[in-house]
């Protein structure tokens, strides 16, 4: 057992590799650093149809991290939060394709697009106080954008941006061609930009 200091000190990897040796606060440590973002993401990957069973699903998470603890190896490819939230991303799924809300996907080979300007646009810890009504509604605005994406859409989006994942894990962790993982994030965001068009007006004048 790591003195608490020591279980802070150690990487999410280093943890996870404790807990599986059978140090319980290496794995309290992991909780509580990823606690907060791994239900955030699904809340927003299930959307507001099934925001009632989101708690269920985040603890489906953990007893899916808690049981494969002992085939989990550190890679230099994939951080431990890649592959949490890749084990998050399958619960929801399950969960979606269970109440008949997965939709299929036609994805366009056309768009182009990154996510910089979502990221600098509506950055909802935006440090202006001058109009805070305005970013609570860009941000309420967002969150209904992303809740009517088809679910395969706002997981490719969500894994990109909560998680910074690039596009080859993208692809490698939902077991997708390159391209098809690529096209994906894309028409989400084409789909995000025209969502959040007249916030994104209003932006660019005041700018």
């Amino acid at each position: 057992m790591f003195p608490h200091r020591a279980v802070e000190a150690l990487t999410d990897d280093e943890l996870m590799l404790a807990y599986a040796q059978g140090d319980t606060p290496a794995f309290d440590a992991l909780y509580a650093r990823h606690e907060s973002a791994l239900l955030r993401f699904v809340r927003r990957l299930l959307g507001h149809g099934l925001a009632a069973q989101a708690e269920e699903v985040f603890q489906d998470t953990w007893m899916r991290i808690i049981a494969a603890r002992e085939k989990y190896a550190a890679r230099g490819d994939a951080s431990w939060r890649t592959w949490a939230f890749t084990i998050a991303h399958n619960a929801a799924m399950d969960r979606l394709r269970v109440s008949g809300r997965e939709k299929p996907l036609e994805l366009p080979d056309d768009a182009d697009d990154s996510m910089e300007w979502l990221q600098a646009a509506l950055d909802l810890n935006h440090p202006s106080t001058e109009d805070v009504a305005f970013w609570r509604a860009a941000g309420q605005q967002l969150l209904d954008c992303l809740d009517a994406l088809p679910a395969v859409q706002r997981a490719a989006f969500l894994l990109h941006h909560e998680d910074g994942t690039s596009v080859e894990d993208l692809a490698h962790r939902l077991a997708l061609p390159f391209e098809t993982a690529k096209s994906r994030l894309r028409y989400a965001l084409q789909k995000l930009r025209g969502c959040m068009q007249a916030y994104l007006v209003v932006l660019e004048v005041r700018t």
